[in-house]
């Protein structure tokens, strides 16, 4: 016995079945136009279209501002300009008058009277970013220059913000390339509003930074700032990138910390990679560096 397909019990005879069935065709996730599919373009499957993503829409945005040539700033996110530094120191004094024999405690005073000292290269930040912008671009925020050596920072606290302001400060344009961190950062609100970006992606963030860069400026800072220090360092040696001053800002800290001589003496760098490094101990010193070079 063959069944009867015009059967009016069948579920397609039924009005409400077939509206709500097409329904859920509507609003279907996989209905939606892929570009609009959020989960699809989160997926590990997109990954690549991502990446794409990222280095695409600066480089639309930058083109549209007319950008044409930047200035790195890197520097510890962790320094603070000096009265938000000696607020630091207080409270670290008042818990360890609270709690005299804590070492935690003793240990937070004698790394807040760094950071107090430290408090100055946030000042030389700030200074060098406005000389940078006032004598390397001109025009207005509003107007259609501000186009070359444009501060590029990572759009965070600390020098970064510093930076960032400096060139607020001078009434120019400024770029912020934010990274997304399981640690929220927020973007510093010195940046120029349409030429703020967040990041997934460090490796893209770094392609971004070096690009349009004819120099590079590092205050003192932490993995981070070494991190970029020697990806720029490597660049240049290995002839990557073109070539650009990369300044190192306060010689005693930068000597301290890294001996390039002792590298070279070892052979494990040429003694010409040393050229690679300059040193700036005012805001006009590493101006000047950078200028030199730009216009050369």
């Amino acid at each position: 016995m063959t069944s009867n397909i015009m059967d009016p019990g069948l579920p397609s005879d039924d009005p409400a079945r077939v509206a709500g069935n097409l329904e859920q065709i509507i609003h279907s996730d996989n209905y939606r136009l892929a570009h609009q599919d959020l989960d699809l373009l989160n997926s590990s499957s997109m990954r690549g279209v991502r990446m794409l993503l990222e280095i695409s829409k600066p480089e639309l945005y930058f083109a549209e501002a007319g950008i044409t040539s930047t200035i790195i700033v890197f520097g510890g996110a962790r320094l603070q300009e000096k009265s938000a530094a000696e607020a630091s120191l207080k409270e670290a004094i008042r818990e360890l008058d609270a709690d005299p024999d804590s070492t935690a405690w003793k240990r937070k005073v004698s790394r807040a009277r760094k950071m107090l000292e430290l408090s100055s290269f946030y000042d030389a930040a700030r200074e060098f970013a406005f000389l940078a912008s006032h004598f390397g671009q001109s025009g207005s925020n509003s107007g259609p220059c501000c186009s070359s050596h444009v501060i590029v920072t990572g759009g965070g606290p600390g020098i970064m913000e510093a930076a960032n302001r400096g060139a607020f400060d001078a009434g120019c344009r400024s770029i912020g390339l934010n990274i997304e961190l399981p640690n929220e950062q927020n973007p510093n609100p010195y940046i120029t509003p349409d030429l703020c970006f967040k990041f997934n992606y460090f490796a893209l963030r770094k392609f971004h930074f070096v690009m349009r860069a004819v120099g590079a400026v590092l205050f003192p800072g932490g993995y981070g700032t070494l991190d970029e220090l020697f990806e720029l360092l490597t660049l240049r040696q290995v002839g990557t990138q073109h070539a650009m001053p990369i300044v190192l800002f306060g010689k005693d800290y930068w000597s301290r910390l890294v001996d390039f001589e002792f590298m070279a003496d070892s052979g494990l760098i040429d003694d010409e990679d040393l050229q690679l490094i300059q040193f700036a101990d005012t805001a006009a010193e590493a101006w000047d560096l950078i200028r030199e070079c730009s216009s050369s």
